[in-house]
C-alpha cells in the first residue's frame, strides 16, 4: 500500500508541477490580498482533490457514458487555457470608463475552479494518470493508497501556492504585471500544445479513419 502511494506522488507530480503553477497562480490573483489568495488556493486545492477521486472512481465509466475521449478533453481544456492566456496579455482597455465601471473591472472572479483546479492543477494529464491508476487497481485498499497519494500531492500543492504570496512581496507591482505579461504568454503556448496533442493523438486519428471508412 505503501508502494502504490508513493507510485502515486511520483507520478502525478511532475504532470501538476506546482513549483511552475505557482507563478500562474501570482499571476491571476493579481490584486489580492494575502488572506483572499490563501482561500483561492484552498479551495483550488479541494476542487482538485474532488475531480481527481471523481476520475479515481468514475472516470472510464463518465467518459464512457458521454462519449468522451481523452483527445477532446485536451483540446476542450486548450481552448479554455488559451481564452484565460489573451486576457491575461491583452487586459480589457481601461480607457474612457467610468469610475464605477473602472472598479468593477477590477473585481476578479472566483478562479480557485477555473483555471486553477481545472485545467491546470487536474487537467488531462492528470486525469489520464489517474485513470490509468484506477485501472491497475482491483482491491479497495489499492484505490485508498491513490487517494492517499492524490491527498499527498494536495498538501505539497497548497504549500507551495501559499508560498507564492511571498514572491509578490519581492517582485512588487510593475514585477507581477510583467510576470502575468510572461505566463500570459506560456499559457498561450501551452494552450496550443494541448490541441496539438488532441488533434495528433492517435485515439482521434483512429476515430477519424473509422468515420471514414464506414462513410466509404
Amino acid at each position: 500500500m505503501f508502494e502504490l502511494i508513493i507510485i502515486t506522488v511520483a507520478a502525478l507530480l511532475p504532470i501538476v508541477n506546482p513549483f511552475s503553477t505557482a507563478p500562474l497562480f501570482l499571476a491571476i490573483t493579481e490584486g489580492y490580498d494575502q488572506n483572499t489568495r490563501n482561500e483561492q488556493a484552498l479551495r483550488g486545492v479541494l476542487y482538485m482533490i474532488g475531480i481527481l477521486t471523481t476520475f479515481l472512481v468514475a472516470g472510464s465509466l463518465i467518459m464512457n457514458f458521454f462519449g468522451i475521449s481523452l483527445p477532446g478533453v485536451r483540446i476542450a481544456g486548450g481552448i479554455l487555457i488559451g481564452r484565460v492566456a489573451f486576457r491575461m496579455l491583452y487586459p480589457p482597455d481601461m480607457v474612457d470608463l467610468t469610475p464605477d465601471e473602472k472598479r468593477e473591472s477590477r473585481k476578479k472572479d472566483d478562479i480557485s475552479f477555473f483555471p486553477l483546479a481545472m485545467p491546470s492543477l487536474s487537467g488531462p494529464g492528470s486525469i489520464a494518470v489517474t485513470i490509468s491508476l484506477a485501472t491497475l487497481s482491483t482491491n479497495w485498499w489499492q484505490y485508498l493508497a491513490i487517494f492517499l497519494g492524490i491527498l499527498g500531492i494536495a498538501g505539497i500543492v497548497l504549500l507551495t501556492l501559499r508560498l507564492a504570496g511571498q514572491l509578490h512581496g519581492l517582485l512588487g507591482v510593475n514585477g507581477t504585471h510583467a510576470m502575468t505579461k510572461i505566463m500570459g504568454f506560456l499559457m498561450f503556448c501551452i494552450a496550443i500544445q494541448f490541441i496539438v496533442n488532441g488533434i495528433t493523438d492517435p485515439e482521434l486519428l483512429q476515430l477519424f479513419r473509422s468515420g471514414l471508412s464506414q462513410d466509404a
